[in-house]
């Protein structure tokens, strides 16, 4: 029987969870991508507190900008923030979605910033 594109999402983001954990010195750093929206969390498991996050829903609309330069507005937006809070590192959770398009902007706007993963 197969999968539906949520079911095997679902799958992949159980997988990588068993991974990939975060601690207060390199948290995990968690993507979630709505139709929308991107939003983006410092998360420390070992506690179970966020330590970060950031999102374009809390951005100025009245600016016409694409999906993917939103990713990239979270991106350095995040990056700012934990260079504030003295993260160099995190641990990658893409959550079960494709590196490619919005969220490989992400990344690759945040590692820009200095942040390494």
């Amino acid at each position: 029987m197969a999968l539906s594109k949520l079911q095997r999402r679902y799958k992949i983001k159980r997988k990588i969870r068993g991974r990939v954990k975060g601690t207060s010195t390199v948290p995990r750093l968690s993507v979630y991508r709505s139709n929308t929206n991107i939003y983006v969390q410092m998360i420390d498991d070992v506690t179970g507190n966020t330590l970060a996050q950031a999102s374009s829903a809390t951005k100025d609309k009245s600016t016409k900008v694409t999906k993917t330069e939103q990713a990239v507005l979270v991106g350095k937006e995040i990056a700012e923030k934990a260079k504030s809070l003295n993260i160099e590192s995190v641990n990658f959770d893409r959550s079960g979605y494709l590196y490619h398009g919005r969220i490989k902007a992400l990344a690759e706007a945040a590692r820009k910033e200095g942040l390494k993963f």
